[in-house]
């Protein structure tokens, strides 16, 4: 198993640029990076601290859910995200999408269910 690190907390939300001034002027947070999505219906920010990335916002997905359902996601960092899939794959997880999905930036994820179908993210960023 390959997982380096924490990655992120994907939160949904309806409004990004409120969020996005909210996390940066009351919580503290600093925005990283805004990125496009493949699914031009969705817009994405990462704030954190000192360049790590720590909340990422997702506007577009499904605004109307509780407030307890907000949290999308939790990721981790994986170095060869091809090998994570083919181990998940041995271990008999449940995917949410049938394979690796990519970000134009050149990262790649993948979804899988936990035990209680909570979100799971294995998450390699791209090269550098």
């Amino acid at each position: 198993m390959s997982i380096k690190k924490f990655e992120h907390v994907g939160i949904q939300v309806k409004d990004i640029e409120a969020s996005i001034t909210f996390y940066q002027e009351v919580v503290g947070l600093e925005l990283i990076e805004r990125l496009p999505h493949s699914d031009s219906n969705l817009k994405l920010a990462f704030l954190g601290l000192n360049n790590e990335i720590i909340v990422e916002f997702i506007e577009g997905y499904n605004p109307s859910l509780p407030a307890e359902g907000k949290v999308h996601h939790i990721a981790f960092t994986v170095d060869h995200i091809e090998e994570e899939l083919h181990r998940l794959e041995q271990a008999n997880v449940e995917f949410v999408y049938d394979d690796i999905q990519h970000l134009p930036n050149g990262a790649k994820y993948l979804f899988f269910y936990g035990p209680d179908g909570e979100w799971i993210e294995y998450f390699q960023p791209p090269t550098k």
